[in-house]
């Protein structure tokens, strides 16, 4: 986290993820040709935000794609920011359902509102075939396949290759391709508590696909499963940007 800091510390590092934040998959002329420097300056820069794992590369032929990666952020916010914003989150949904007229949740004190999003080059309909597909979804979601009839109160389930259940719930909600809703059931834990909610929305922005994830109902005893969807988002970027799985084992 020390080194992750220090990359952010320089101006120039922190232009260059600006520049992936808008515009995905940049190459390095394109980056040069906004930054104020040689090229030789902007490799060395480059290589620092790769060498901490911000930035991710990928070569097609004699051209290098640049990829911005969330996961270190994504810990950022989750040792430090998260935690600070997990109240405000459940105030403003029980105002929410108080000013829609909803009965107010009866949640634990101590549960939570998780979200995290990403920027993923592909289209809607790519997107929602591979949260859908079972053959995308064993590149990405720790080798399980996701089997379902994706209707309204249908069963979700994500099966081990040995077709044990690792995950299971119920579709509240399904708008291909902008919104899916489940219930999110664990039953990779021998203490797996009840049903939270999953909602996965996606927001087409130019060339790229915004994908958001709020898993609702989660405590202090689900921290595993944060960083879980890190791993799971992570690895569906890759697959789907470059073609190649990225299936990071549960525990590692």
């Amino acid at each position: 986290m020390d080194d992750i800091f220090k990359a952010l510390g320089d101006p120039t590092r922190r232009l260059i993820l600006d520049l992936l934040r808008q515009r995905d998959g940049r190459t390095v002329t394109e980056i040069e040709a906004n930054v104020d420097m040689t090229r030789f300056g902007v490799m060395k820069h480059l290589a620092v935000l790769e060498e901490v794992g911000l930035i991710t590369a990928r070569r097609e032929g004699r051209f290098k794609y640049l990829h911005l990666n969330v996961v270190p952020l994504q810990r950022l916010l989750d040792r430090w920011i998260d935690p600070m914003l997990r109240p405000w989150a459940r105030r403003l949904e029980d105002l929410r359902q108080t000013l829609e007229g909803e009965p107010a949740m009866q949640a634990a004190a101590d549960t939570a509102i998780y979200q995290t999003e990403i920027y993923i080059r592909t289209t809607p309909e790519r997107l929602w075939q591979a949260l859908t597909d079972p053959k995308d979804t064993a590149n990405y979601y720790f080798s399980s396949a996701v089997a379902s009839d994706w209707r309204q109160g249908a069963k979700i389930s994500y099966l081990w290759p040995d077709g044990r259940e690792m995950v299971s719930g119920e579709i509240l909600e399904v708008d291909p391709p902008r919104k899916l809703v489940t219930t999110f059931v664990p039953h990779f834990s021998a203490t797996s508590g009840p049903a939270t909610r999953v909602t996965y929305t996606l927001e087409p922005m130019g060339d790229l696909v915004r994908l958001v994830l709020t898993h609702e109902g989660l405590t202090a005893a689900d921290i595993g499963i944060k960083g879980g969807w890190v791993k799971i988002f992570n690895g569906l970027k890759t697959w789907l940007e470059t073609g190649r799985p990225l299936n990071i084992p549960p525990g590692g």
